[in-house]
């Protein structure tokens, strides 16, 4: 029997590395894919070390440029969401058009079984059909960035390190030689890597002061274009005051930033839109749901009720700097079910 070919889209970090040395042990016929995504300074660098990374594994490597496609479909989008006022994530943009968009349906067309990555997530199958689990090392969990993924797309991937710990990532990496071993894990947002965003922003959209104002309307100073602050800043906003205050709103209609008291950053409720569920469709069970408004947020026990493809959230504690254009995603102990995008926070009734 012909061996399962993989096709393993490889960044020349570790975890991908690793990914694909365990997809060959495991004697699938493995390629590894590297995509072009924006003009990246330690490109040449980062390129060297992969060829080098496939040579050691005795694999192929296949280069594509994607720029274009990035530009279009996470760059442009990220900028208009800031327009709008909102605060995107465009890792879990990137996830759903390009890595598991065009990646996923170019390595299919080339013939290979199945696409996987460097993740930190697990895939289940039963009866009913394909989970999204969270990962074994609950530090690294990637989950809530993967929300997206649907049956079409689980049936295809893997995910070779969801049941590892980081630091048998790097040990085992380590033991086979591979020369990533050792490198710094990368936490930015790939196209703003010195995560100055007020540059990045500031070069990309036109920016117009307005007015910072409290809640019964009051001026309290001027501010430099709304895109430049998100929801819950407390610093950069150049006000004096005798108590701290924090960015609770970006008021887009009349170009002014509503600012405030911690206390009052707090909500119990949120609306969200553009819901995308795992299993293809709502659970049908809507207990023992738990949620996330942010990457690093805790998971908190939540309500939810759906209606006409939005999704009303309770908590029962409040929760802090609910964000427009931030991601929430619904958890039933270790699997995931789903997700939307945050529209608004509305204020406990």
């Amino acid at each position: 029997m012909p061996k399962k070919k993989v096709a393993v889209a490889m960044s020349g970090g570790v975890d991908s590395s690793l990914a694909a040395f365990l997809l060959k042990d495991a004697d699938y016929d493995v390629s590894g894919f590297h995509i072009k995504l924006w003009a990246d300074p330690n490109y040449k660098n980062n390129i060297s070390v992969l060829e080098q990374t496939c040579k050691s594994l005795d694999i192929p490597l296949y280069k594509l440029n994607l720029e274009a496609e990035f530009q279009k479909l996470v760059i442009d989008d990220f900028c208009q969401e800031y327009r709008l006022g909102r605060t995107p994530n465009p890792c879990i943009i990137c996830n759903q058009r390009v890595k598991f968009g065009l990646l996923l349906s170019r390595v299919l067309e080339m013939g290979a079984d199945y696409f996987a990555t460097g993740h930190y997530a697990q895939i289940k199958y039963l009866s009913t059909g394909y989970s999204l689990l969270k990962a074994a090392d609950s530090t690294r969990d990637q989950t809530y960035f993967l929300y997206t993924l649907g049956q079409r797309e689980l049936k295809h991937l893997l995910f070779p390190l969801g049941a590892l710990y980081k630091v048998e990532v790097r040990r085992l990496a380590a033991e086979v030689g591979l020369i990533t071993s050792s490198q710094l894990d990368s936490r930015d947002i790939c196209f703003i890597p010195d995560s100055n965003y007020r540059a990045f922003i500031a070069e990309h959209i036109t920016l117009e002061p307005g007015d910072i104002i409290d809640t019964s309307s009051k001026i309290l100073g001027k501010h430099d274009g709304l895109a430049l602050y998100t929801v819950g800043q407390r610093q950069g906003l150049g006000l004096s005051s005798n108590e701290r205050l924090y960015v609770l709103k970006l008021d887009t209609t009349g170009n002014r930033l509503v600012v405030g008291t911690r206390d009052q950053l707090l909500s119990t409720r949120l609306i969200a839109s553009k819901l995308s569920w795992v299993s293809g469709k709502p659970p049908s069970e809507l207990n023992n749901i738990t949620a996330k408004i942010r990457y690093q947020s805790p998971e908190v026990p939540a309500k939810l009720y759906i209606n006409d493809g939005t999704a009303e959230i309770e908590f029962l504690t409040p929760q802090s700097a609910i964000t427009p254009g931030q991601a929430i995603v619904f958890y039933r102990g270790d699997e995931v079910l789903g997700g939307g995008i945050i529209e608004n926070k509305e204020p406990p009734r």
